[in-house]
């Protein structure tokens, strides 16, 4: 991609999706193979992707491959060969963490650094690029300073998530899942437990949080960040969601892509990656989404309000306030359009989301000052509705008429051609030319009768070469270089017509070309030593790192070699400064100052406890703990009656 192109980055669950994505003005698609993707059940067959990538380069779209999980030694062949499967299949670049593919008999196809490889400073960012990384996605939580003293010692493409559900950790330092249940999120299977309750107690056992999701964020929300991002030197926007649906994916993808062709349009020197113009049937808006609110993270600077700790799960949106509570129905006083099918939800008096969902919704009246009472059937029994009662505001969290017109055709991506009918010897020619550049032209013989009617036959003409809605493209002008306006057989035109679109949809396919690999360059590794926190799961990731420099190096925590208590996560949020109780925020505060220190704290989800530990010098947070004896057990008996290999430093 040149520097100048603004690439929008949608994720795809499945094929389908994927091309929905493309079609709601996606320049590029991410979507998971048959194996070795971080999100282990969005798989999807190469032949599949195959065709997708066909549709997606159709618009000049490009179809990134997720490769992006630490592999085992025994793994390596079987991921080697599937890279050649994808390269084959037109996918244009993998995304990777494991720096073992790095040292495999690979095709030229172009490589991406995973957000697992936790790019946070100018020297990490420099290293990927010089060992052959074309495109660099950077952790979720840097400032745009930050960015931009990456930006300013690299030239590889820089990635940056704009939208979707946020990892509290940095990306590829997360390691609790793997520690209690043996399910790595380095290996695409995280059992989320960021998004549970927990008890909070200090040092004394007093509790200053109780039953909170203390480590569940809100969903990342880049939208007025976009132009300071692009300033920064961000090129590829990337939307999370390789678990959601074709909803989710059609209305942020369309939303962003409104945001950012405003942008384009403003700023003449920027330009889309891709090729079309999209419209809408609907007006996008992320609120209507699944989210657990909105930040923008770090983006620019610490905030206290990051955290979604009441409930991790979806919201909604307010849309009124109970009136009264039947034995089987809820009145409600809202002015939004409620309907059978809706989900609505309300806090209980413990601040625990309930959900509502609508079986039958009917208007009953209105009240003083014009607002609508409803009366609603929910699909549970009201008993089974806690606190529900008068008084209780109610939010939306599903909109069934959104649903339904998200589940309809929703865009159409068109590319704009100019048409130049010219006269021949013994017919007509039809030139075709697109936005890119690209040309066509073929030729028909046809007699050329004079028209009786000539405005009637030069709307005639416009008329059938203008015919392009069933194909990919969009009149810009239609041109007649013609002597007078002719009268020619309207099924003439249109197979002129045809035959021209044909050869300029083989005209672009000829013309597309293939993301060219970087070229590696000799490199040191910013250190010269790597703990369990490098991820080094196989032998070839060690003889990388070993050849750039890295002295010692530890097997990754996968591994089972750290068996004591570590960090299991390190995060940027810190509770402490959620909380309020951070030794920074009492600087000016007089007879506060200084009696406020950063001592460990205690999170607690039943049997389950781990120490929350600070260091305020990186302002960062750990979250210490140690594997399980059933995991370290699960690992030992795998051993023994299954072939797999990795990287140990201790046998």
């Amino acid at each position: 991609m040149q520097n100048h192109q603004l690439e929008l980055l949608a994720p795809a669950r499945d094929v389908e999706i994927g091309i929905e994505a493309v079609n709601h003005g996606a320049d590029a698609v991410y979507i998971g193979g048959p194996s070795f993707g971080a999100r282990s059940s969005a798989d999807n067959s190469v032949a599949d992707i195959a065709r997708l990538a066909k549709y997606a380069h159709s618009y000049n779209a490009r179809i990134f491959a997720t490769l992006n999980t630490i592999l085992r030694d025994d793994e390596l062949e079987p991921a080697r060969k599937l890279v050649w499967q994808m390269y084959d299949a037109g996918v244009d670049a993998l995304i990777i963490q494991d720096m073992g593919l790095l040292e495999l008999d690979l095709p030229p196809i172009q490589l991406h650094a995973s957000t697992q490889t936790d790019i946070r400073t100018p020297e990490k960012a420099r290293f990927l690029q010089d060992v052959g990384l074309s495109q660099l996605v950077l952790a979720r939580e840097l400032t745009l300073e930050q960015i931009a003293a990456i930006r300013e010692q690299t030239s590889a493409t820089l990635e940056f998530f704009i939208h979707g559900a946020l990892c509290v950790a940095y990306s590829g330092q997360c390691y609790i899942s793997h520690a209690h249940t043996g399910r790595s999120a380095n290996r695409g299977d995280c059992s989320q437990a960021c998004r549970l309750p927990y008890q909070v107690a200090d040092t004394k056992g007093r509790i200053v949080a109780h039953d909170k999701h203390v480590l569940s964020l809100k969903d990342n929300n880049q939208s007025d960040n976009l132009e300071a991002l692009i300033d920064t030197g961000i090129r590829s926007f990337k939307i999370e969601g390789r678990y959601k649906d074709m909803g989710y994916v059609k209305n942020i993808t369309a939303h962003y892509r409104t945001l950012l062709d405003d942008i384009l349009a403003r700023r003449p020197e920027l330009a889309r990656a891709s090729s079309g113009e999209c419209s809408f049937t609907f007006t996008p808006d992320p609120d209507l989404n699944f989210n657990r609110g909105s930040t923008d993270y770090f983006v620019q600077g610490r905030k206290l309000d990051i955290g979604a700790f009441d409930s991790p799960k979806n919201p909604g949106q307010p849309i009124g306030f109970v009136l009264n509570v039947g034995p089987d129905w809820v009145e409600i006083e809202s002015d939004a359009q409620l309907n059978n099918g809706d989900g609505l939800c309300y806090y209980d008096l413990q601040k625990e989301l309930v959900g509502l969902a609508i079986n039958t919704a009917v208007a009953v009246g209105k009240l003083k000052g014009g607002k609508q009472r409803w009366r609603v059937q929910p699909n549970d029994p009201i008993a089974e509705l806690k606190d529900l009662r008068a008084g209780v505001e109610v939010n939306r969290n599903r909109d069934m008429n959104w649903q339904r017109a998200l589940d309809k055709k929703s865009s159409e991506r068109r590319i704009g051609i100019w048409l130049n009918l010219d006269e021949t010897a013994d017919g007509l020619a039809l030139t075709l030319t697109d936005e890119e550049g690209n040309t066509a032209r073929t030729e028909t013989v046809v007699a050329k009768d004079v028209a009786k009617d000539a405005a009637r036959a030069e709307a005639g003409l416009r008329e059938s070469l203008g015919k392009l809605g069933t194909t990919m493209f969009r009149p810009l002008d239609i041109a007649l270089n013609l002597r007078q306006p002719w009268f020619v057989p309207a099924s003439a035109i249109n197979a002129l017509r045809r035959d021209a679109v044909e050869a300029l949809e083989a005209a672009r396919r000829n013309a597309f070309e293939r993301l060219p690999r970087a070229t590696p360059k000799p490199a040191t590794y910013p250190e010269d030593s790597l703990s369990y926190l490098g991820n080094v799961f196989n032998s070839r990731a060690r003889d990388f790192y070993a050849k750039h420099g890295v002295k010692l190096i530890a097997a990754a925590y996968e591994s089972h070699e750290e068996e004591g208590e570590v960090s299991l996560m390190i995060t940027k949020h810190c509770v402490r400064y959620s909380l309020s109780l951070c030794p920074k925020q009492t600087i000016g505060v007089t007879g506060v100052h200084g009696t406020v220190r950063a001592e460990p704290l205690s999170l607690i989800n039943g049997s389950e406890k781990l120490t929350l530990r600070f260091d305020c010098k990186a302002c960062e947070m750990h979250v210490v703990g140690k594997l399980k004896r059933n995991v370290i057990n699960q690992r030992a008996q795998e051993i023994k009656t299954a072939p797999i290999k990795f990287f140990r430093t201790r046998m």
